[in-house]
């Protein structure tokens, strides 16, 4: 594959994880901080102060799991290469 069609590759793939992490983001602050009968048109403060955190940790969250599963993926990267590196002594 040539890496112009990789780095397209990847960018639609980025955009569909993203656009999936929105919906689920979505649907469990939702469903956690608005009641399934609305009695009024607008949020309540209470619901818009829970909403405000529920995805203020929700993208935390996500941030810290990218962090973490890049260093796992530089550590295995390097244990692959250190692995290569003996075999090919």
């Amino acid at each position: 594959m040539d890496p112009l069609k990789a780095q397209q590759l990847a960018a639609e793939l980025e955009v569909e994880m993203m656009a999936d992490m929105y919906n689920r983001m979505t649907n469990a602050c939702h469903r956690k901080c608005v009641p399934p009968h609305y009695k009024e048109a607008e949020l309540s403060k209470g619901e818009a102060v829970c909403l405000d955190r529920c995805v203020a940790k929700y993208l935390e969250l996500h941030e810290r799991l990218g962090r973490k599963l890049t260093e796992l993926s530089v550590q295995d990267e390097e244990m692959m290469r250190r692995a290569a590196g003996s075999t090919a002594s």
